[in-house]
């Protein structure tokens, strides 16, 4: 069987849906299993930094992506209007287009680039425009730099590593706030407008609060979609056939394949929930309240029950299993799914239809992977891009 994955976290998927890890740990790789678990109102958030969030002063407000239940999904209905297909078509194509533009400007200037810093510049302009970090100072790049690489949920007092990285890290925070949140926040607050920030003080948020939701969406709308074109753009030069129907399609297909290839390699492919209450899965699998899960997103995005025949090959357009999305769970599912899901593909063929324009384009140097082990992302770096 080919293995179009750019990123084997694995050898080859597991081949049980549901078992446990070493530690105790229930760790998931079937699809419907998974889908189960993300759908269920007996789990919640149990990873991506919820052990330091849960170290936060009382009486601030969690960001949305670490509540669950009524006020989680009443928080979500009413952002829901900033990622609907009209308004991503609407307010954020010709947006794109302009940073794309200005990005690949610097390619073709200087003949060579880095195509993770070309993916940053474009993941950090169109999230920033989303959120409403419109007005901020010189040196976001740098800023975001110094904030994303911290590892989730570890910092803390028991240590002096642990001292260490927490000072960093606050630095990282005011920071950001300073340059960035704050001159977003007050003009918004005398004139709101159409945007997240907007929204958050209509709600009534402190600059504490809009400061911590602000770095969450920055997170799931720049760090991941900047490694996603990362790897679909590798995948495309390294492929002949696949960049050649890419080229040529329309965009619907050129979505599909995109889809695809998140499917092969997710951007974030661990995710973890604890249950509150006993969790019934499928093949009468009975999770005890209280327990960690971890969902093996890859694994599950190659479950041939719900991908079929050559889980591990590139066909876009395939033939999914009824729920499941083009993209498969890369995207999560239930009330966590994530609400830019169209945004990053859209940005993503934005850019990379750009990029594969230009004359004598080609990948210079090979790309090395390193791994955020929380999350099981990818970091792809030293992708080097020519033209001309």
């Amino acid at each position: 069987m080919d293995d179009a994955r750019k990123i084997r976290r694995t050898a080859a998927p597991g081949t049980c849906p549901v078992s446990r890890a070493a530690d105790g740990t229930w760790q998931v790789r079937g699809f419907a299993e998974a889908r189960a678990v993300l759908r269920a109102e007996a789990t919640v958030q149990a990873g991506l930094g919820v052990e330091t969030v849960d170290k936060a002063p009382a009486g601030i407000r969690r960001p949305v992506l670490y509540r669950d239940g009524p006020e989680h999904r009443e928080h979500r209905r009413q952002t829901a209007r900033y990622f609907t297909p009209r308004r991503v078509d609407e307010h954020y194509r010709g947006l794109m287009a302009d940073i794309a533009d200005r990005q690949l400007a610097r390619l073709r200037a200087d003949g060579s680039a880095q195509l993770s810093d070309l993916s940053f510049g474009m993941a950090i302009g169109v999230a920033s425009a989303v959120i409403g970090l419109t007005e901020s100072r010189p040196g976001i790049r740098r800023r975001l730099e110094r904030f994303f690489p911290e590892k989730f949920g570890r910092p803390g007092f028991t240590s002096l590593s642990g001292i260490y990285w927490m000072g960093r890290q606050i630095h990282s925070w005011g920071s950001i706030y300073l340059a960035d949140v704050r001159p977003a926040v007050r003009p918004r607050r005398r004139e709101p407008r159409d945007d997240l920030i907007s929204h958050l003080i209509a709600e009534g948020c402190t600059d504490a609060e809009i400061l911590g939701e602000c770095l969450t969406f920055a997170a799931a709308g720049m760090v991941t979609t900047r490694e996603f074109i990362c790897v679909a753009a590798w995948q495309l030069f390294t492929d002949e056939a696949l960049l050649d129907r890419y080229r040529k399609a329309e965009e619907p297909e050129r979505l599909a394949v995109l889809h695809e290839l998140l499917r092969l390699d997710p951007a974030v492919a661990r995710l973890r929930r604890r249950t509150t209450a006993d969790l019934e899965l499928p093949g009468q699998v009975t999770v005890p309240a209280g327990e960690v899960i971890e969902l093996l997103v890859d694994e599950v995005n190659a479950d041939p029950r719900a991908v079929g025949s050559g889980a591990l090959s590139a066909c876009p357009g395939r033939d999914l299993d009824e729920g499941a999305g083009p993209a498969v769970l890369s995207f999560g599912d239930g009330p966590h799914r994530c609400p830019g899901a169209g945004i990053a593909i859209l940005e993503t063929d934005v850019f990379l239809t750009r990029l594969f324009a230009l004359p004598g384009i080609r990948m210079a140097a090979a790309p090395t992977v390193g791994f955020k082990d929380e999350i099981g992302g990818y970091e792809i770096r030293g992708l080097t891009v020519t033209t001309g």
